[in-house]
């Protein structure tokens, strides 16, 4: 017996050691897809934005992953605390950017985001729909998330604790910012929680309504035509906390998942996180996980985020995107 348990353990040490190397049972791969898609695909993250700091992407090993699957792909450098339209704002001066450097003057992308890049996703549809082909948000609070409402209840802005909540958050933010090179706008915590109370993102919806569903957790349209524009739209979430026992964020979403009255990742509701055509609304994964963060460890009984992505990819591939 004692043997046997040395052998369990050691095995398990062997599989967290190799996690963020080799992926979870990857002896169980499929083969190679094609992520090629008409457009090119752009990561837009959530908060804390970065697109990739000491050689680590914020969408951690994904667009690697993508890109050897023959797809283009670009991360969205915009600030870590903002407001979706200011943050659009930078994101469609990198779309004109991309397509002045690339010559391709007509160009549209896949719009994939996380978090409040989703927002911000639908932010860039609204504002300029002839550069976007696709939007798809995961993880995605559309209808808010509770923590927003808490955390401007016990600070609300300019208030003593306001005060002191923003200089540290928004310190954090800007240090984020240099270290990936996206500083243009200051950071702004209470602008993007602003967004994210229930009043903030029923006001946005109000504002941009186009793809969110008509029915409480319903599916929303599978795509919109704006200005001429028709856009494809996508999204897809999870309803779990602790995925792996071993992941610091684990600890941090089972105490902010505490207040959601639904099943959520700790930050986003199910039913929050419904736009467009749901592809799933339940996987096995946190708020972090989408994103491969931290590091790589995410669930060994769901399919891993490179996966996913690169599955999407061929879905929009398939359907002339």
């Amino acid at each position: 017996m004692k043997r046997l348990m040395i052998s369990v353990v050691t095995t398990m040490a062997m599989l967290v050691a190799s996690q963020t190397q080799a992926g979870w049972f990857d002896w169980f791969k499929k083969p190679n897809i094609s992520a090629q898609t008409q457009h090119p695909i752009v990561l837009i993250p959530g908060i804390f934005a970065f697109d990739t700091i000491a050689g680590v992407d914020h969408f951690y090993k994904i667009p690697a992953a993508l890109s050897a699957q023959g797809a283009e792909v670009h991360t969205a450098r915009i600030n870590a605390f903002d407001s979706s339209a200011r943050r659009g704002a930078r994101l469609i001066e990198q779309l004109l950017h991309i397509r002045v450097t690339t010559q391709r003057p007509h160009l549209k992308f896949n719009l994939m985001g996380h978090s409040q890049g989703g927002i911000t996703a639908r932010y860039v549809m609204n504002a300029r729909p002839d550069l976007v082909a696709s939007v798809t948000t995961m993880h995605t609070p559309h209808l808010g998330s509770p923590l927003a409402d808490i955390v401007t209840g016990i600070a609300p802005e300019g208030s003593l604790q306001g005060i002191g909540f923003a200089t540290f958050a928004n310190a954090v933010g800007d240090l984020l910012n240099l270290l990936s090179s996206n500083r243009v706008d200051d950071a702004n915590v209470y602008f993007m929680l602003a967004e994210f109370n229930k009043a903030g993102a029923a006001k946005f919806s109000q504002d941009f309504p186009a793809g969110m569903p008509s029915s409480y957790c319903g599916q929303g349209p599978d795509s919109v035509t704006i200005a001429g524009h028709t856009i494809r739209l996508y999204s897809w979430s999870g309803t779990s906390k602790v995925t792996t026992a071993i992941d610091l964020s684990d600890a941090l979403f089972a105490i902010t998942g505490i207040p959601f009255p639904e099943a959520s990742d700790g930050v986003t509701g199910r039913c929050s996180s419904h736009f467009g055509r749901v592809l799933k609304d339940d996987y096995n994964m946190n708020h972090l996980d989408i994103s491969n963060q931290l590091l790589g460890m995410v669930s060994l009984f769901e399919t891993k985020p490179e996966t996913l992505f690169q599955n999407h990819a061929n879905r929009l591939k398939n359907e002339g995107l």
